[in-house]
């Protein structure tokens, strides 16, 4: 089968289309014939070398999310079957023909959506729902800030967020990606690099911050925080290394947490999975919550798609078409 591989650590060059041995699902597995792959900044980050595989996964394909038609079916899998449309979350290996993963991780493809739209959801989808809502716990009523709003992870946590009944605060690099995240449900969008977002928040507070940005807004997030907030870490991209004040965290009684969810284990995925189909699939098919895709690149311009998400203009997701 086809499937683009990293040939070495370096810039989207590196990618290269390449014959790889075919895939048999194993016993509570599904075979998967890709459609559509997802980009994430995390693929950008294993491409770099900079952020492995868990050990489980091979190294060399990155992707974390799909959608396809089930090929096949491992003997226990009792879920799915042949012909099913569905997407799935991955450890790796998404960009490929075809893609092997445990049943409990795919998910129906929702109605009226198309494989493109479809690939881009697991990521983003997962990772929104584990950390703002399970681990976060925000509520109806209550405010969260998005550092990051135009990003796949951004729109997706403004909508469900918005669509949940919480009011919601995004930053965001430009006007036009404000006007957008306005558009999507934030009730402020905040243009990092003519704004502090500290000083406009004042008085407003937040309850659960979602950042992926650390660095110089450890502090201001500790700042904006109402007391019994929650700051929720899934990145790092401008430090990982702060100084905290222990008795701000207490007087304010705040709590700090973090987590990567590709290393995660396989009982806690099929939790989460089942989680977004009961909580996520009914906004979207109701349509409060929709994909947001900025481009799609054939499989075969991967160097592109890779060039333009680290161009940093787009808003929302990057799909690969295996159809094309």
């Amino acid at each position: 089968m086809k499937a683009i591989t990293i040939t070495k650590f370096g810039g989207p060059e590196v990618l290269q289309l390449t014959e790889v041995t075919d895939l048999i699902p194993s016993k509570n597995e599904v075979l998967i014939q890709v459609k559509a792959s997802g980009i994430n900044r995390s693929d950008i980050l294993q491409r770099k070398g900079k952020y492995a595989a868990p050990d489980s996964t091979s190294n060399e394909i990155p992707g974390l999310e799909v959608s396809g038609i089930i090929a096949a079916c491992g003997p226990e899998v009792t879920q799915w079957k042949k012909g099913d449309r569905v997407c799935a979350l991955l450890a790796g290996g998404g960009y490929a023909e075809y893609v092997a993963v445990k049943e409990g991780q795919c998910l129906p493809i929702p109605k009226g959506l198309n494989f493109v739209e479809a690939a881009s959801l697991p990521e983003t989808v997962f990772t929104v729902w584990s950390n703002i809502f399970d681990r976060g716990k925000l509520k109806a009523g209550e405010s969260l800030l998005v550092h990051g709003g135009s990003s796949g992870i951004g729109i997706t946590a403004i909508q469900i967020a918005h669509a949940l009944g919480s009011k919601v605060f995004t930053t965001v690099g430009s006007e036009e990606k404000a006007k957008y995240c306005d558009a999507l449900g934030s009730d402020l969008s905040i243009n990092y690099k003519t704004e502090d977002f500290e000083e406009i928040l004042k008085g407003k507070g937040a309850d659960v911050i979602l950042d992926m940005i650390a660095g110089p807004y450890f502090q201001k997030n500790l700042n904006v925080l109402n007391e019994d907030g929650r700051l929720i870490h899934i990145n790092a991209e401008n430090g990982k290394d702060v100084e905290l004040d222990i008795w701000q965290l207490m007087v304010k009684r705040i709590t700090i947490s973090g987590s990567t969810l590709r290393a995660r284990d396989y009982n806690y995925k099929k939790r989460l999975t089942k989680e977004v189909f009961q909580n996520i699939w009914p906004l979207i098919e109701n349509g409060k919550f929709k994909p947001v895709i900025y481009k799609t690149f054939s499989y075969q311009n991967v160097i592109n798609a890779h060039q333009c998400m680290e161009e940093g203009s787009h808003i929302g997701k990057i799909i690969l078409d295996w159809d094309s």
